[in-house]
């Protein structure tokens, strides 16, 4: 080890870095986050964020996308560094900085991955949005963060897409905003910005609902990103 790095070790202090994982779904009519109650102290039996320390051989990417595969059991799916939260009070152990990350994971996906037999540590439990439990640490503040960032840019992107299956009804696309943004969409005014927005083309196929026509299913146009950021959908 050279002086200067013999120096640096003494000199500055280094506080433990974390990843936290915000995994977002629809499930039962209404967007949901998955929790993980926490087996040991700090806050033993009290509802988190998926999350863990960083290893200093991987990256926060990696680690956050490991975190989401032990949860979850699913990979591949959409992942996004969110935001840094560093407040000097929020673990009484030591000083940790932890770079939040939300995912969106279609739950047809999880539960073919049977996530529930893949969580050796702790329960974990899918939440609706609006009726959470309390959190431990600063959980609270970083899930309304991600729910904010994914509400905002279901204006310019695709995010939203994220949750559905590869094939949907404009029914299922709407009820997906719908439950993202919590509110009711005008039928008519929605789907008019969806044909503008020129974002969707047609499978060929259709499903039937209920006792009506059978409904044509759509895909998303993969080059469509560009579309939809120049014709926001809900300015």
């Amino acid at each position: 080890m050279s002086s200067v790095e013999a120096s640096q070790q003494t000199e500055y202090e280094n506080p433990a870095v974390s990843v936290d994982v915000v995994i977002f779904t629809l499930r039962d009519e209404h967007l949901q986050v998955l929790l993980w109650k926490r087996p040991r102290s700090p806050y033993q039996g009290v509802w988190s964020i998926p999350g863990g320390f960083v290893p200093l051989d991987e990256s926060l990417e990696d680690t956050a996308g490991r975190k989401l595969a032990e949860k979850t059991g699913v990979t591949d799916v959409y992942l996004e560094q969110l935001f840094t939260f560093g407040n000097l009070d929020r673990d009484p152990r030591t000083r940790v900085i932890t770079v939040a990350y939300f995912a969106l994971v279609p739950y047809t996906a999880v539960e073919n991955a049977r996530a529930d037999t893949l969580v050796a540590d702790g329960e974990t439990g899918w939440f609706k949005v609006d009726a959470l439990p309390e959190l431990a640490f600063d959980h609270a503040e970083i899930l309304d963060y991600a729910l904010t960032r994914l509400r905002y840019k279901l204006e310019y992107s695709m995010v939203g897409f994220e949750l559905l299956p590869d094939e949907f009804t404009l029914t299922d696309l709407q009820r997906a905003y719908e439950l993202i943004l919590g509110e009711e969409l005008d039928k008519r005014n929605f789907r008019r910005k969806i044909k503008e927005a020129d974002i969707l083309e047609p499978t060929g196929r259709k499903r039937r609902e209920g006792e009506g026509r059978p409904a044509e299913l759509f895909r998303y146009r993969e080059d469509a990103e560009a579309e939809i950021k120049t014709r926001r959908l809900f300015p």
